[in-house]
């Protein structure tokens, strides 16, 4: 079985990315984008997937915080994508809870090749830590997309954006945990074959 590793970089006129990713790691992390709320976010993605990530941004941050966010989450999703391959002999699918205090999250995920995102996190503040709050879910999404994933996360329920939030990351770091794994199956977890 040969390592799941990949790196990306990622330079435009707006951001300047570098990011590695090991999917069969420990949770290490050193995320360092700028945005301290967006760094929390992809540590407890790292972390709770047991994936390693490192991941660098200069961005345009005197614009505002979405070039950063999404440019992120480009490079991750294309990193994954990557350390992916073919997909064969994974799970594929994977789904998980994960509550902090009174907030609770759903996440589930099909590594299906084909990338698409519904997200509801219900946050009402504008902004936590200096991540717009529409940002926050846009990570998920623009993740998803350049994965080439099916991902559904949802806030069930919670008072606090912050928990709701950190709630929706963790879930789905252990949806993407159980999709990633390897079932010990030869083949494409696929009806058609390929992914």
């Amino acid at each position: 079985m040969s390592e799941r590793r990949a790196t990306v970089e990622r330079t435009t006129g707006e951001t300047n990315i570098r990011c590695s990713l090991r999917v069969d790691g420990t949770g290490s992390s050193d995320v360092r984008t700028g945005i301290g709320f967006l760094d929390h976010m992809l540590t407890a993605l790292a972390k709770h997937s047991w994936m390693d990530l490192t991941l660098t941004c200069k961005g345009d941050l005197e614009v505002d915080d979405h070039h950063t966010a999404e440019d992120c989450a480009i490079a991750l999703g294309q990193a994954l994508d990557q350390c992916l391959g073919t997909r064969e002999g994974i799970g594929r699918f994977g789904s998980a809870y994960a509550p902090l205090d009174e907030s609770l999250a759903r996440a589930v995920v099909d590594l299906s090749g084909r990338g698409c995102a519904e997200v509801d996190l219900g946050l009402t503040r504008e902004a936590i830590g200096g991540l717009a709050c529409e940002n926050v879910g846009h990570v998920i999404e623009t993740l998803a997309v350049n994965a080439r994933a099916t991902v559904h996360v949802d806030v069930l329920r919670g008072r606090n954006d912050h928990h709701r939030a950190v709630a929706a990351f963790k879930a789905l770091a252990l949806a993407l945990r159980e999709a990633v794994a390897f079932t010990g199956r030869t083949g494409t977890p696929s009806t058609k074959g390929v992914l």
